[in-house]
């Protein structure tokens, strides 16, 4: 009888990294009971290499090591080799990243990690040559002395494997002794999370830290723009504008194609790794809502609406759901090679060969600064350059000619850029990546007035809810690929998935999709809130046993999945039913956590907002009408309120009757109750802190009342409801 470790099994496996790694000579097995059984059953230890399908130096380590026989045949008998696809398993992932970044200091892909029989850590890193240079160790040197050590030390070994997995615990699963502060924190970490950003912002540059590589951070982002409006000061508005402009006009712009890189490896945004990751053109696009609704700057609103372009364009299944990732490598034509950027770069003499006129060309590179001794290699990832009146100057045209020929320029590029050989696409689609993708599609309907996004958005939606939700179990798996479901659902899957099902009832109106998201809350409630800690898990309650559980309370290249599982549940309890406890769980999380938040509110931004949340309250515009009219979309969704909550009702109570039916609910929640339309029209409440305006047909009376209330301190006089 032969084992599962005789062969390499990744080609039963429908994740695109780690099929790419299914012709490997070493016998890869995917993270399951077959492989961690053999691993107990023949005692030995694990390797664990984790990656993903767009990570640059996974491919590398695969073309040296991964893909050499000598490598190989050592891992194959030495070790029992395991791949994980850390989009699929950011559970595994998180795991042993946090026991490389507590040993090193330091982490990042591809990961790689030895582990006792029972997954304990015993030596960690990332990338490792096969040979060893410039005073990295070699990885065939490497795996053959922890080979030999396992042999030889193995006590030591596994007491290291234990404090090791023990410091994990501490970090990941464990929460204060004494559960929680008597209240949760206030809105005062809201500005100490904001004061922190400003203490690492790049004033020059634009973005955090004084160096490179430069990341997007749009969870700051959106701190400071929460911050400004709260308090009006400039200080941060101006960090908001620098960084969202710096990013829209440097290398981190695909300025051809729309969308954004993943980061920039210099400190002034010039050059990308320029892998496309569904995740950041969700949550970038979302920080240039709040800039554009705060400052009124076209360029932000132009930058989403590409992106967006871009995402339908390429990222998006022929049925509406979004897929993961565009790969940084394509072949480069010339050589035959996959190349990082290949697909994205020019030099001076190909955009001339394209655009044939001269003048035309020239305005091209000046404004992207194509130059002759290129950015990238000796070519030129684009950069915005030079401004319209600039241009128009130096060339001696109209500014309105100068844009038609950059615009005309930039769609022959375009069509030209498509016969290149294209990056791999990553066709995964994850619940929580779209669950992303969709709260950006819903909030720019409303921000920019554009039906065709919340179509986006309910689309991807419908994909994911029938694909991946069971709904007779109340229960979410994280990926759908090719017909396959796989993985339980972690609590990203379910937060930001629920966030965007309730975005699609603002945007729509449609009672269906606030429906399921108080489906995936209480599925958030059953699965992953332990009511004796306090806390949100990162993975269910019924799932995999792993050697710690992890909690993710800081926000990384995703919101935490705590912090917008906690903002998701207190936006919800405005429709929940008496069984539910959705704010009690909300603000008991904040309490547990109270401490981390105070003592460090730039880790945990996302968890900040939801504090200041928790005390403002929300502003409640309850819409009583069969659907929202347009100028009160235009009204409400085109200014920066942050803690705004649509909520269409129907404009009868028999009409309501319904809807409650639909959610189980024996009585309309306060955010309804009496609420019903005036005069046989559409008819507007807004309210905070439950004093409402008086029912109005004119959304400027209610922004006016909205306006003074907020002037005076005060919410008015009006009767309390």
């Amino acid at each position: 009888m032969t084992t599962p470790t005789e062969r390499n099994r990744l080609d039963e496996e429908e994740s695109p990294y780690l099929r790419q790694h299914a012709d490997n000579p070493v016998n890869w097995q995917p993270w399951d009971e077959q492989a961690l059984e053999t691993a107990r059953e023949q005692d030995k230890p694990i390797f664990l290499s984790i990656g993903y399908s767009a990570c640059h130096w996974c491919h590398v380590m695969e073309e040296e090591s991964f893909a050499d026989e000598e490598v190989a045949d050592l891992l194959n008998e030495r070790f029992v080799p395991i791949k994980v696809d850390r989009e699929e398993r950011p559970d595994v992932d998180s795991i042993y990243m946090t026991v490389c970044q507590l040993v090193s200091g330091g982490g990042g892909w591809p990961l790689s990690a030895w582990l006792t029989p029972e997954g304990k850590p015993f030596y960690v890193g990332t990338y490792f040559p096969k040979r060893s240079k410039r005073g990295q160790p070699g990885f065939l040197d490497l795996i053959e002395g922890l080979a030999d050590s396992w042999e030889t030390d193995r006590e030591e070994i596994e007491n290291r494997a234990d404090q090791w997995t023990e410091a994990a615990r501490d970090q990941l699963e464990e929460t204060p002794d004494s559960i929680g502060a008597a209240e949760p924190p206030s809105s005062d970490v809201l500005e100490r999370a904001a004061d922190a950003a400003l203490r690492g912002a790049d004033r020059q540059n634009g973005g955090f830290g004084s160096g490179g590589p430069k990341f997007p951070q749009p969870a700051r982002l959106r701190v400071l723009a929460r911050a400004y409006d709260r308090t009006g000061r400039d200080e941060y508005r101006e960090v908001l504008e620098g960084s969202l402009t710096a990013m829209i006009e440097g290398g981190l712009y695909d300025h051809v194609g729309g969308g954004f890189h993943r980061y920039c490896v210099d400190a002034d945004w010039t050059v990308p790794h320029f892998e496309k990751m569904l995740y950041d053109n969700a949550e970038i696009p979302r920080a240039l809502l709040a800039g554009y609704r705060l400052t009124g700057d076209e360029r932000y609103a132009d930058s989403v609406r590409e992106t967006l372009e871009f995402v339908s364009r390429e990222l998006t299944h022929d049925e509406g759901g979004f897929f993961s990732t565009l790969d940084a490598q394509s072949e480069d034509p010339e050589t035959g090679e996959r190349e990082e950027g290949a697909f994205f770069v020019w030099t001076p003499a190909e955009v001339r060969t394209v655009l044939g006129d001269e003048t035309d060309a020239d305005l091209f590179c000046a404004r992207y600064d194509v130059t002759e001794s290129g950015n990238f290699e000796g070519r030129n990832q684009p950069n915005l350059a030079a401004s319209i009146p600039e241009l128009a100057d130096r060339f001696d045209l109209e500014e309105r000619e100068v844009q038609e020929r950059l615009e005309s320029a930039r769609k022959q590029l375009f069509e030209a850029r498509e016969e290149r050989p294209r990056p791999n696409r990553d066709e995964k689609v994850l619940a929580g990546w779209n669950g992303l993708m969709i709260s950006t599609c819903a909030e720019a309907a409303l921000a920019l007035g554009e039906d065709a996004y919340a179509e986006m958005a309910t689309d991807a939606l419908e994909f994911v809810r029938d694909r991946l939700w069971n709904a007779e179990e109340g229960r979410l798996s994280r990926r759908f690929k090719d017909g396959d479901v796989a993985v339980d659902g972690y609590l990203e899957d379910y937060a930001f998935l629920a966030r965007g099902a309730l975005g699609c009832y603002e945007a729509t109106g449609e009672v269906d999709h606030l429906a399921f998201a108080l489906e995936l809350a209480r599925g958030i409630e059953a699965e992953f809130y332990d009511a004796e800690r306090e806390t949100l898990y990162f993975t269910p309650e019924s799932g995999e046993s792993l050697v710690t559980r992890p909690q993710e309370l800081t926000d990384q290249s995703t919101p935490a999945a705590a912090g917008v599982a906690v903002e998701t549940l207190l936006a919800l309890e405005d429709f929940a039913d008496e069984d539910d406890e959705f704010e009690g769980i909300a603000a008991s999380v904040l309490r547990t956590h109270a401490g981390r938040l105070e003592s460090n509110a730039l880790q945990h931004v996302t968890l900040c907002l939801a504090a200041d949340r928790l005390e403002a309250g929300p502003l409640e515009i309850t819409v009583a009408a069969d659907e929202l009219p347009d100028e009160w979309r235009e009204a409400f969704g085109s200014r920066y309120l942050p803690d705004r909550q649509f909520a269409l009702r129907p404009p009868t109570a028999e009409g309501l009757e319904e809807w409650l039916a639909a959610l189980g609910l024996e009585d309309a929640p306060p955010i309804w109750a009496g609420r019903e339309a005036r005069d046989g029209e559409p008819t507007l409440y807004v309210c905070r802190n439950r004093t409402c305006s008086p029912p109005t047909h004119d959304a400027d009376e209610a922004l006016d009342w909205l306006a003074a209330s907020e002037a005076d301190g005060e919410l008015g006089d009006d009767v309390p409801f």
